[in-house]
């Protein structure tokens, strides 16, 4: 199986790159492939331009850019987002991607008043990368927080199934290098179970 690894970081010498890459040696040495989509080094434009108003409008087809990642999800069988949290949620890079990709037409259909959900049998797998302590995102109910905004505001509104969400916290202590290893297992377990978890 093929899982589709979006990164949603800005430098390749970054820990989120480096527990994507991880990630994805975890699913080849389960037997499975991963293919990288690095938004940044890509140059993925993350603005949601007037024409991309006109696709959500259905006065226009998607530009190439989108088309060419709308692509690579389907050709997916899982879809791994793994990204920094920034200010409590994705940086602009990944929520731009999601809002261009995601579209009127391919992920869902709205006609001004009822909406289709056109993207039922996605599995989608979520990997946030945070400065804070788990501690911190506990007394503040980030859990909670990442279920309702991405999960269900996004994943849920075009019918895809999250199949596991994490969160790897104290991403700038000591310790950061061991959720490479974390990284690798999620991997390697990817096709096999659901779960939601704070590491």
């Amino acid at each position: 199986m093929q899982a589709l690894i979006v990164i949603g970081h800005h430098d390749p010498r970054s820990l989120t790159h480096a527990i994507a890459h991880s990630l994805a040696e975890g699913l080849a040495s389960a037997g499975h492939a991963a293919e990288l989509a690095d938004l940044a080094s890509e140059g993925f434009d993350p603005r949601f331009s007037l024409a991309d108003h006109a696709v959500h409008r259905r006065l226009a087809a998607p530009p190439a850019d989108v088309l060419l990642e709308q692509a690579r999800i389907d050709r997916a069988d899982a879809l791994v987002l793994v990204y920094p949290i920034y200010w409590w949620s994705m940086p602009a890079l990944l929520k731009g991607w999601v809002e261009r990709v995601f579209s009127n037409g391919w992920a869902f259909d709205f006609d001004g008043q009822h909406t289709v959900k056109k993207l039922r049998g996605m599995k989608v797998h979520l990997v946030g990368i945070a400065g804070a302590d788990t501690g911190t995102f506990e007394r503040h109910g980030y859990a909670e927080a990442m279920r309702v905004q991405i999960e269900h505001g996004i994943f849920d509104y075009c019918g895809a199934d999250v199949l596991s969400s994490t969160l790897l916290p104290d991403s700038e202590g000591p310790d950061a290098a061991q959720w490479l290893a974390t990284a690798r297992q999620l991997g390697r377990d990817l096709f096999l179970t659901a779960r939601s978890q704070i590491a």
